[in-house]
């Protein structure tokens, strides 16, 4: 008979529901908590921790063709860009002589708009990520 007034007094101690959210005898599960760029606290319990990296820069590149004339180039990157003359022509010569030129940096949408607007001026162009 004590034995079982023991294990009832066990019993009702374990299922009571205590009077404050969260101080149950019972262990409960740990959730693992996300976290995006943060550095855990002391107090803290996390599991899992995600990591975002920037994102890597990306670039238009213009490259040389048979058709356009380095003036027509010149005329492109003025009047889509805004380009000084003089930095319109250095990067026109660029692409003359070493057969391409970055004209632009940033992300990607970005780049692709760009290279989309210089094949609508019939320039060739590409999008490449930056190299570091």
């Amino acid at each position: 008979m004590q034995r079982m007034a023991v294990v009832a007094q066990l019993v009702e101690r374990w299922l009571v529901v205590p009077d404050v959210a969260g101080s149950s005898p019972v262990g409960r599960p740990r959730i693992p908590h996300l976290v995006v760029n943060s550095t855990p606290s002391a107090d803290a319990d996390l599991d899992t921790e995600i990591v975002v990296a920037p994102d890597v820069p990306w670039i238009t590149l213009v490259w040389n063709d048979p058709v356009n004339l380095m003036s027509y180039v010149t005329y492109v990157f003025r009047s889509y860009f805004g380009f000084p003359k003089a930095e319109a022509e250095r990067l026109m010569m660029q692409v003359h002589r070493d057969g391409r030129a970055v004209v632009a940096t940033g992300p990607r949408e970005e780049m692709e708009r760009h290279a989309e607007a210089m094949h609508e001026f019939g320039l060739w162009a590409t999008v490449a990520k930056a190299s570091d």
